[in-house]
């Protein structure tokens, strides 16, 4: 099994040239055969669907299994690993022929991972990966590098000198790789001092809004503020609106028309590294029907980010950057 691949030739033309493979082989296979692949079972157990990022992933995946075939079965934790856990059980005990999942906290759910796998269903995952389990395939962004990214945009808008503070997402062990990018960063760059921080936690009573609020009340002279997912930075730039801090720097990750709405303004929201998370879904459903049909399939694909700032949104709010091949059409360069 091949064990990584970039996300950069995997555009729209080789999707749709693995679309018509299929299509192509399929059409020399007897009838009752071609019937079987049509009607292939597919389940998703996603970790959310709310927000850009859940939308798009469900997106990807609903078009992914309408265009390359199949059925598809989808339920939404809601960011609860114990529901994700339970729903993966009741899954399997339908016996899919692949399982699909994006993880809402990868530890937490890896068990349940595994009990699909022991049961014969090949697992393919977006967006995090599942330690211990030996998913078929893995379709991802690289954490670390936009918590490294991220940081740099920071570090170089201050001139290598400056407070900052951060906004933490500790949940899935995936997400939290940010922070070590961010922290990797930080080496280079000895005077610039991170002077209070927050850990995010879904059971908790404190929002980002409030976290951020609370941090610019107690240290009204930092400079800027990184969050490690969107949801945050752009709380904490009405927060920032509130104190009158324009001049505040933030930055975030996912991508989406909401993150890139408040960048296209000139808001403090300055830049947010813009995951591919459509094309993480789709690429699980298409290497799901390689590996049905007995090909090979990478262990892990790093599917493209791009770190959007304001001059790259000049001609509109782009909600389909992420569908293969379309930011190559925008113009935009992957950041990684």
């Amino acid at each position: 099994m091949d064990e990584q691949i970039s996300g950069a030739g995997f555009g729209r033309r080789a999707f749709m040239a693995g679309a018509a493979t299929l299509a192509a082989s399929a059409a020399l296979w007897p009838k009752e055969m071609r019937a079987a692949a049509a009607e292939r079972t597919f389940a998703a157990s996603l970790g959310w669907t709310t927000y850009d990022s859940g939308r798009h992933l469900q997106d990807g995946f609903n078009a992914a299994v309408k265009e390359l075939g199949g059925r598809l079965t989808t339920t939404d934790a809601g960011f609860d690993a114990r529901q994700q856990s339970d729903q993966i059980d009741s899954l399997i005990a339908s016996k899919p022929e692949a399982l699909f999942i994006t993880p809402a906290d990868a530890v937490a759910i890896a068990p349940a991972v595994q009990r699909a796998i022991a049961a014969g269903i090949p697992v393919f995952c977006a967006d995090s990966s599942v330690p211990g389990a030996m998913v078929t395939t893995t379709a991802m962004s690289s954490n670390f590098g936009m918590g490294q990214q991220s940081c740099e945009y920071i570090c170089k808008a201050l001139n290598g000198k400056g407070k900052i503070a951060r906004v933490m997402l500790p949940q899935n062990e995936s997400w939290d790789q940010r922070t070590l990018g961010m922290e990797w960063t930080l080496r280079r760059y000895p005077d610039v001092q991170i002077v209070t921080e927050w850990a995010f936690a879904l059971a908790g009573n404190v929002t980002p809004r409030q976290a951020v609020d609370n941090i610019l009340t107690s240290n009204p002279d930092v400079n800027a503020i990184w969050c490690a997912w969107d949801g945050a930075s752009v709380e904490g730039t009405l927060a920032a609106r509130a104190a009158g801090r324009s001049d505040l720097i933030l930055t975030g990750i996912d991508g989406g028309s909401q993150a890139f709405n408040y960048i296209a303004a000139g808001t403090p929201l300055k830049l947010s590294m813009a995951q591919s998370f459509y094309e993480m879904a789709y690429a699980s459903v298409f290497y799901a029907h390689e590996a049905l049909a007995g090909r090979k399939t990478p262990r892990l694909v790093i599917t493209p980010t791009y770190a959007v700032t304001q001059d790259m949104l000049q001609n509109g709010i782009p909600d389909d950057y992420d569908m293969p091949g379309r930011a190559g059409e925008l113009g935009w360069a992957r950041a990684l």
